[in-house]
């Protein structure tokens, strides 16, 4: 069977604008969201975040549906809202009724946990919400999704850390290609800027405390963000017969575990996530134009992706666009590899590849093509979009632009 997925409509919610349009426009202009947060994280050293701007809640739910959506949830609905819209769907279509929903995230409703621990232990109160477990499991996302959207078919969430967004697209090409669903919503949401959170992050030490800046000599750490990025995916037939615009096609995807260690990258480990990707694709090596790095700006992830690509690619490393839209929203933990993913449509889409932003001076041991601070019009063939998690979970997607 060979069923080819297709990409047919794109929501994002994340620090660059409250939409795609909005999203797109900053990474083409290599503009960073990355400011000072809040001073009201009082005890916290990091300081500096990509958070959504002016994002009110009420503008888009109800009080009765605010009362059982924990804040990564509402950006998941958002998000996925847009993207139905975007591929000319709408709540009650037969196509949507029965597809699929897969949709990843790194923390959950922790928003919702932040709550009932301040109440507990710090207001001495004997009693919480009582929604706090349906609003803060981490499946709420999903099933929020669902039911906001009429989507009756398949619906779930994975956690896979950073991975967690590319293993649910991942996911929804699976399902699309064995036949089980035609049409899959699939994404990532995640929101991260809680005291405890913070706190926690404080203490892996990995976090910068002025700016993202991946591949650069003196990159100081990762920028945490939120977010959610999602995908409408739907079998080419599927496409074609009600005439919907396609953006590109989701030619293969690449997964691997490292099976090394709990936080340190493992080369070997990407080359073989990459290479999977490939293979699965039906590309060489050569045939690869642009890379959307995993690139966080820490010390260990950017020197082991850079030698991971050198090694898998070779001579063509050199003609590679490599880049990092981390840099421009920031870190949203699952949620990075789903707005990953849009950007690396919307590149294939436009022919343009985004820049890494905030690049200063490279380092030695990164010497690859990162697009630095400036977009760059160019077509794009191939694409792939990496995403490396804690834990050591890799997940590649291989992208192409579409033809008949």
């Amino acid at each position: 069977m060979n069923r080819r997925v297709m990409i047919t409509g794109l929501g994002s919610v994340s620090a660059l604008g409250l939409n795609v349009p909005s999203f797109w426009n900053a990474i083409v202009e290599g503009r960073s969201a990355i400011k000072p947060l809040d001073p009201a994280y009082d005890g916290v050293k990091i300081s500096v975040g990509a958070v959504l701007p002016e994002f009110q809640s009420d503008n888009y739910f109800s009080s009765d549906e605010l009362s059982l959506l924990d804040r990564f949830s509402q950006l998941a609905v958002v998000a996925a809202r847009e993207a139905v819209e975007d591929a000319g769907l709408s709540c009650g279509d037969q196509a949507l009724t029965d597809a699929a929903v897969i949709i990843g995230s790194g923390c959950g409703g922790k928003h919702t946990d932040e709550v009932t621990y301040e109440k507990l232990y710090r207001q001495n109160s004997s009693r919480v919400h009582p929604l706090t477990i349906p609003r803060g499991m981490p499946s709420a996302a999903a099933s929020m999704v669902s039911l906001h959207l009429g989507i009756k078919g398949p619906a779930y969430v994975l956690s896979s850390a950073c991975a967690s967004g590319s293993h649910a697209i991942i996911q929804g090409i699976s399902m699309i290609k064995s036949g089980l669903v035609d049409v899959a919503l699939v994404g990532a949401s995640d929101a991260p800027f809680t005291y405890g959170l913070l706190k926690s992050w404080d203490a892996l030490r990995v976090v910068s405390n002025d700016t993202c800046r991946p591949f650069s000599k003196d990159r100081s750490g990762m920028v945490l963000g939120e977010g959610s990025g999602m995908l409408l995916l739907e079998t080419e037939e599927h496409a074609k017969a009600r005439g919907a615009r396609i953006y590109a096609e989701l030619a293969g995807c690449g997964m691997t575990s490292d099976a090394h260690h709990i936080t340190r990258p493992n080369v070997s480990g990407i080359i073989r996530a990459m290479d999977k990707a490939l293979l699965h694709a039906a590309l060489n090596v050569n045939e690869v134009d642009y890379i959307n790095a995993h690139g966080t700006a820490t010390l260990a992830n950017d020197i082991a992706e850079t030698e991971a690509i050198n090694q898998l690619f070779q001579g063509h490393a050199r003609q590679l666009a490599i880049s990092s839209t981390k840099s421009m929203h920031g870190h949203a933990l699952g949620a990075s590899s789903a707005l990953e993913l849009v950007a690396t449509t919307l590149s294939i889409h436009h022919g343009i590849i985004p820049p890494t932003a905030n690049f200063t001076e490279a380092d030695e041991l990164c010497d690859l093509d990162y697009v630095p601070n400036q977009a760059r019009q160019q077509t794009i063939s191939n694409a792939l979009s990496n995403a490396f998690a804690f834990g050591g979970l890799n997940a590649v997607v291989a992208l192409k632009k579409y033809s008949t």
